[in-house]
């Protein structure tokens, strides 16, 4: 049997007597192989004014403390590349200098007063692309994204307006069995509640207000030219529902006569309008109303149809004679 040191003993019981719930000890046969926490910055007793965050893992090696521990830092939640590098350097000086002694309280608050002191989300709003600045007014949800508050309720209102117009599509029977409209994380699409009348109020964003007028430059002229090149390319080959059809075009049945036909036509046959308009005029109807796009035009076939009889053969549709 794994004899422990005191000293981690020692250590363990303080973090569970100190943290609570908030610390995990991961053991194996009874003994201490990692603690994990989450750290947040110190606000007192305000959580809601806690908007970064990460995730603390400290894998115990079989020496430790006189070795020193692997540190991970997972999940982090509000902040940058840069600040979690320089985190993470300031974890090995620690580590380096508390070596043969217990570091995991070290490291806590190590973390926590970097937190503490960086308490205001990095990077950009996911909704209108702008940064964090003072005098922003921002929220933080339950899954830890951030968003200003004018941004998010703008999000919100659009998502049940969307939500209600699609409602109102389907038929009355099947509007009872949808369930009702939920709020979603626009990053995550967690489950979120707010108050979306109190985000309404809030002012938007600083950065946007200060923003130059938006102005279409020659880079995004070209891309608009290459996207409709695109576009129109696509629409040639049929692979693009253009705007207007109402679906998919309807399925034709065609004879063999007029598939080898298709088939053998050039597409630069000059009378393959001719013969577009001489199919196409009959029974007032078009040939591009049977067509699908891209295909051959080709005349729909008109004749009697027969199905399959009860033994599943080609044939009349019902036994015995006619």
């Amino acid at each position: 049997m794994t004899t422990m040191d005191e000293r981690v003993t020692d250590e363990v019981e303080a973090l569970e007597a100190i943290l609570l719930d908030d610390v995990v000890i991961k053991r194996v046969d009874g003994v201490p192989q990692a603690i994990e926490t989450v750290v947040h910055p110190s606000t007192g007793d305000d959580a809601d004014q806690q908007y970064v965050c990460v995730t603390l893992e400290v894998k115990l090696t079989p020496a430790y403390p006189d070795t020193s521990p692997d540190v991970i830092l997972r999940n982090p939640r509000g902040l940058d590349d840069q600040l979690l590098s320089s985190i993470n350097s300031q974890i090995k000086e620690k580590l380096s200098d508390c070596l043969g002694q217990p570091v995991v309280f070290e490291l806590i608050e190590l973390i926590r007063e970097n937190l503490t002191e960086s308490n205001l989300p990095s990077g950009q709003c996911a909704i209108c692309l702008y940064g964090f600045v003072d005098g922003d007014v921002f929220i933080k949800t339950q899954c830890y994204h951030h968003f200003h508050s004018h941004c998010l309720a703008s999000h919100l209102t659009a998502g049940e307006r969307n939500y209600q117009e699609e409602l109102e599509k389907l038929p009355h029977w099947q509007r009872s069995q949808t369930p009702p409209y939920q709020q979603s994380c626009p990053v995550c699409r967690s489950t979120v509640s707010c108050d979306v009348d109190a985000l309404r109020r809030a002012p938007p964003p600083v950065e946007s207000l200060a923003a130059p007028p938006f102005c279409l430059t020659a880079e995004l002229k070209a891309l608009q030219l290459q996207m409709a090149a695109l576009l129109a390319r696509q629409v040639a080959k049929g692979g693009v529902v253009c705007p207007g059809d109402s679906g998919p075009p309807p399925l034709t049945i065609t004879t063999p006569a007029a598939d080898d036909e298709a088939a053998n036509s050039s597409p630069n046959d000059p009378q393959d309008g001719a013969k577009s308009d001489a199919f196409g005029t009959r029974n007032g109807h078009t040939s591009a109303e049977h067509s699908s796009p891209g295909s051959p035009r080709r005349p729909a076939y008109r004749g009697p149809y027969r199905g399959f009889n009860r033994r599943g053969k080609p044939g009349r549709g019902a036994r015995g004679p006619r």
